[in-house]
């Protein structure tokens, strides 16, 4: 229990840090010296934190220096003439989007070999339960999502994964049980993953969109190391289903951060994205309204298809890799579930933590460079990063932290991009069309991938083989990637520097 109370601890640290945070890198009150200086004092104090309480003295009550900084800075850093919301948008959006997403979506996989052994199944058939189960909710997407609020997709959403983790503690050993529990999981996922998140930054956010999606992308990380830290610990404590049952009472945590703090559009607090000054009233009516274009429309593009397969294939690589890389590990030698669950910890921990750096990198050459050629090398790098895997041996199992930090700083840099992308190539008001389009293929690359490799794995005789396949994949989205139309920024950023 003790560990269950520091896990919401932290979380709750976490948004008022990146609150803090968020609202120092945009205050125009603060000089670029200022908001460095603050931002280091912000994060002086849960750092100084964290090392007393590992190494020092292991007293709960001392990771409460966190707040020391938060707390300095909203009282005496100068305020905004007009109050602005983005930066609370964003730090709760990191909380709920890490919560809904990076900490079942990272963590399910540590169970596979438990599953597996615990009801006498194959590794063929532990990876069939998310396929079926994609291919039974795929309408959820683009049927539910453009027609419901945000905030209560999340909201809903996160429920639904909480009753699948719930499911999937108390499996009979029914297949047909096993792909319920898959369907309620993807459902959730549909619902509360990526789309709602990417919407809200997207209406708050216009000229800075790139670099808030990047802090927010990160949470996805922080969350799901989190969850690879605690998983293995839970499961080392007691039965690996009072451990998945346990875990999943944490993603509702997400649901009083979205009640309570979340806001679709910054117009419903009468605020303008970006924090712009300017009042309603005042923008002339000559600037015209982009309106969503059709499905028809998107369908009819070449760059429509680019981006559908390239993201899925780049994603389906890196599915394969987080879903089968305990398999991978067991086939390399370490057969023993201790040393396998520590290793899985290892890598997934610091491939998610690099996955960080991906991201901010990413945002914010996004807002620099043509987002055509920031996108395709990231993908060249998920390629290359793919036959590192092979070194991980318990000959030499420290080769494990370099895997991780290749692989992990491409692949978030990967996620985060194509929102962005999809805005450049579509407009804003379409990116909710398109991307519930594009995350279901994206979700049948991410899931049906894997078990393909696996069927591959019993072909050729073992994933040494089997992971060729996935670095070919993953090449063939820098491939697509390479054939989209270069877009300079997005129609409505376009319009909003033309307009000031």
């Amino acid at each position: 229990m003790s560990m269950i109370l520091l896990f919401a601890g932290a979380l709750l640290q976490i948004f008022l840090l990146v609150w803090a945070i968020a609202d120092c890198i945009e205050n125009p009150n603060l000089r670029i010296g200022r908001k460095v200086l603050w931002t280091v004092f912000i994060l002086l104090f849960p750092f100084v934190g964290i090392v007393a309480y590992t190494f020092v003295a292991p007293n709960v009550f001392i990771l409460l220096l966190a707040f020391i900084g938060v707390g300095a800075y909203f009282l005496r850093a100068p305020k905004r003439a007009t109050p602005f919301s983005g930066p609370r948008q964003i730090a709760t959006c990191f909380v709920t989007f890490g919560l809904s997403t990076g900490f079942p979506y990272y963590n399910i996989a540590f169970f596979f070999d438990y599953f597996r052994d615990g009801h006498g199944w194959t590794q063929e058939l532990v990876t069939t339960g998310a396929p079926v189960a994609v291919l039974l909710t795929i309408m959820a997407g683009p049927v539910i999502v453009p027609r419901v609020s945000p905030r209560l997709l999340i909201i809903v959403g996160t429920a639904m994964t909480f009753g699948a983790f719930q499911w999937f503690g108390r499996l009979s050993g029914n297949t047909y049980e096993y792909y319920g529990a898959w369907c309620l999981y993807m459902l959730g996922y549909f619902l509360s993953g990526p789309i709602p998140h990417q919407i809200i930054i997207s209406n708050w956010y216009k000229l800075k969109r790139g670099r808030a999606m990047g802090i927010t992308y990160v949470g996805v990380a922080i969350v799901g190391a989190m969850g690879s830290k605690l998983a293995p610990s839970l499961a080392g404590q007691m039965d690996y289903t009072e451990a998945l049952k346990l875990m999943g009472f944490l993603l509702l945590l997400a649901s009083p951060l979205a009640i309570f703090s979340i806001k679709d559009k910054p117009k419903d607090v009468g605020q303008l994205p970006d924090g712009d000054e300017t009042a309603p009233s005042q923008i002339p009516e000559a600037v015209p309204v982009e309106q969503p274009k059709t499905f028809g429309y998107l369908t009819g593009r070449p760059a429509f298809w680019f981006l559908l397969f390239g993201s899925a294939a780049s994603i389906g690589s890196i599915a394969a890799v987080n879903f089968l890389m305990k398999f991978v590990f067991e086939e390399q030698g370490f057969v023993e579930q201790s040393a396998r669950d520590l290793l899985w910890s290892k890598a997934s921990i610091f491939y998610l933590l690099s996955s960080i750096g991906g991201r901010l990198l990413a945002g914010y050459l996004a807002d620099k460079f043509p987002r055509k050629y920031v996108m395709l090398v990231t993908y060249a790098v998920v390629a290359a990063a793919i036959p590192l895997l092979f070194l991980v041996t318990p000959a030499q199992p420290n080769f494990v932290y370099v895997f991780a930090v290749v692989f992990g700083f491409a692949m978030g840099a990967d996620y985060m991009l194509i929102p962005l992308m999809a805005a450049d190539q579509f407009g804003l008001a379409t990116l909710g069309k398109a991307m519930s389009a594009i995350l279901p293929t994206d979700t049948i690359g991410q899931f049906w991938f894997p078990k393909l490799v696996t069927e591959l794995r019993t072909l050729w005789g073992g994933y040494s083989s089997a992971l060729w396949a996935v670095f070919g994949m993953a090449a063939l989205g820098a491939a697509a990637i390479a054939l989209l139309p270069r877009h300079e920024a997005p129609a409505a950023a376009r319009e909003t520097d033309a307009h000031h």
